[in-house]
C-alpha cells in the first residue's frame, strides 16, 4: 500500500476529494478510498486555546474531555461503547488553534460514525452536569500535573507562552490551562464555550475510506442539516509580535542534568519562511547527519538535540533545546548553536544538504499519509490554515522550490541571537 500512495504522490502530489457546505455553513469533505475495509469521521473545530477569555485558561481543552461525557442519547460512556462494540475506536486532540475529534472503524459503521457526531454538536451542552465538570476538571489537572509539573523538563512549555508573548496574546497562556481558572470553571462556563464554539459554521467534517459518496451525502444531510448554525465571536488578529517579553528564564527541576532551550519567534504555518525553517530544524537536528548533531552528540558534547519549527495561525516557535553531557558547561553548548546559527545565516546550505533534505521531506510527507486518518485530518488542516482543502501539491511544492538563499535569509530574519529567549533547566542543588 504504502508504495502505491508514494507513486502516486510522486506523479502528482494529490488526495482525491469531493468537498460542499451545508446551508448551516458545515464543511464537508468526501475521501474515497477502497483499499480496505474501513472508514474515518474527522470533524475539525477551529476553536483552540487561542480563543479562550481572560480567567478561563484550558477550557478548549477541558471540553474535548467533555465531549466524552455522553448526551441524553448516548448518556455515560456510550458514545465508546457502541462503537468498540462494533470493533471502531476514537480520540481527540487540542492545540492552540483547533480541536480533532476522530473516529475510525469498519465501513458498516459509517452511519453510526455520523450519527454520534452530530448528536455531540448538537446536544452535548444540554446534557452538562456539575458532576462531569468536576470529574474531567480533576481529570485535566492531573494530567498538567503528569504531562508537565511532575514530568522531568515539563514545565518548560508552561513557561515558553509567557516568555514568548506578551500579556493578552491568544498564545500567551498553555493550552492545557492553570489550576485556578479550571477549578473555578462553573457548568455555565462551559455550556457556554460550547454553545459559542461547538457550531456547524465553525467545524469542518471529513468522511474518508470505504463507503459510497451518494449515501454519505444522504447521511450527512440527515444527521447535520438540522442543526442551527450561529453567528461566531469576532476574533481580533493580534499585532506580529518578533521580540520575546523574557529574554531569560531559569527553572529548577528534579533532573540530573541541565537543559538548554532556545527559542524565537517565527513564521505563521504555510506563510512565507514557514517551510524553510522547517528545512532548517531538519539540517540542524534532523538524523545522525544534522549539523548540531554531528557538532554536539557525536562531539561528546551533548545527550541529545531537538530543533523544531511549530507554525499557528498567528505566527511560529522555533527552538532548539539540548541536554549536555555532565561537566560540560551550558555556555559551551550555547555558543556552538548560535555559531551554527551564525555560520547558516550568512553561508546557504550545500546542494548535497538541500538533496538530503528534499529527500527527507518527501519520504516523510508519503509516510504520514499513509494511514487514512492521516490523509482525513490533513484535509482539515488545508481548509482550517488555507481555506482550500486541495492544499497536498502546494505544501509540497513550498519545500521542493525552497532554495539554499532563501534558508539562509530565513535564519538571518528570525533567527538573531537577540531575539532568542532561554528557558534553562537547572538540577534542584546544582550551583549557579
Amino acid at each position: 500500500m504504502l508504495l502505491s500512495v508514494a507513486a502516486a504522490f510522486a506523479v502528482e502530489p494529490k488526495i482525491p476529494f469531493e468537498r460542499y457546505e451545508l446551508p448551516n455553513g458545515l464543511q464537508v469533505v468526501l475521501m474515497v478510498d477502497h483499499s480496505l475495509p474501513q472508514v474515518v469521521v474527522d470533524t475539525w473545530y477551529r476553536v483552540g486555546s487561542k480563543d479562550e477569555a481572560p480567567g478561563r485558561s484550558g477550557f478548549a481543552h477541558l471540553f474535548e474531555h467533555l465531549m466524552f461525557m455522553g448526551t441524553f442519547r448516548l448518556p455515560g460512556s456510550g458514545f465508546d461503547q457502541v462503537m468498540e462494540a462494533e470493533g471502531g475506536w476514537n480520540n481527540a486532540w487540542t492545540m492552540e488553534d483547533a480541536t480533532n475529534y476522530y473516529d475510525v472503524g469498519p465501513a458498516n459503521l459509517l452511519e453510526t460514525f455520523l450519527w454520534m457526531e452530530a448528536d455531540r454538536m448538537s446536544a452535548l451542552g444540554k446534557a452538562m452536569t456539575g458532576e462531569k465538570l468536576d470529574l474531567q476538571r480533576d481529570v485535566v489537572r492531573n494530567e498538567r500535573r503528569q504531562s508537565n509539573e511532575d514530568r522531568p523538563y515539563g514545565m518548560v512549555e508552561l513557561e515558553l507562552t509567557t516568555a514568548l508573548f506578551p500579556a493578552g496574546h491568544p498564545y500567551a497562556h498553555s493550552v492545557i490551562g492553570s489550576h485556578e481558572d479550571l477549578a473555578a470553571a462553573t457548568v455555565t462556563d462551559v455550556t457556554g464555550f460550547f454553545d459559542t464554539w461547538y457550531v456547524p459554521n465553525n467545524a469542518s467534517l471529513v468522511v474518508a475510506g470505504d463507503f459510497d459518496p451518494a449515501q454519505a451525502r444522504v447521511w450527512v444531510e440527515r444527521y447535520f442539516g438540522g442543526i442551527a448554525r450561529r453567528e461566531l465571536p469576532a476574533r481580533a488578529v493580534p499585532a506580529p509580535v518578533q521580540a520575546p517579553q523574557k529574554a531569560s528564564v531559569t527553572i529548577t527541576d528534579q533532573v540530573d542534568f541541565p537543559q538548554l532551550n532556545l527559542f524565537w519567534h517565527s513564521p505563521a504555518k504555510f506563510s512565507s519562511g514557514d517551510a524553510e525553517l522547517q528545512l532548517v530544524a531538519d539540517l540542524l537536528g534532523s538524523g545522525e547527519s544534522a549539523r548540531l548533531y554531528t557538532s554536539l552528540v557525536d562531539a561528546g558534547l551533548a545527550q541529545e538535540v531537538q530543533v523544531m519549527q511549530y507554525g499557528l495561525e498567528y505566527g511560529g516557535v522555533f527552538g532548539v533545546t539540548v541536554i549536555p553531557m555532565e561537566g560540560v558547561p551550558v555556555e559551551k553548548v550555547q555558543a556552538i548553536v548560535e555559531g551554527e546559527l551564525a555560520r547558516l545565516a550568512t553561508t546557504p546550505p550545500t546542494a548535497a544538504e538541500m538533496e538530503r533534505l528534499g529527500n527527507q521531506h518527501r519520504i516523510g510527507t508519503f509516510l504520514e499519509l499513509e494511514p487514512l486518518q492521516n490523509r482525513a485530518e490533513s484535509l482539515n488542516r488545508y481548509w482550517a490554515y488555507t481555506g482550500t482543502v486541495d492544499g497536498l501539491a502546494a505544501d509540497v511544492a513550498r519545500y521542493d522550490s525552497a532554495s539554499p538563499v532563501a534558508l539562509s535569509s530565513s535564519v538571518s530574519r528570525w533567527l538573531k541571537p537577540e531575539l532568542a529567549t532561554r528557558i534553562l533547566v537547572v538540577p534542584e542543588g546544582a550551583k549557579p
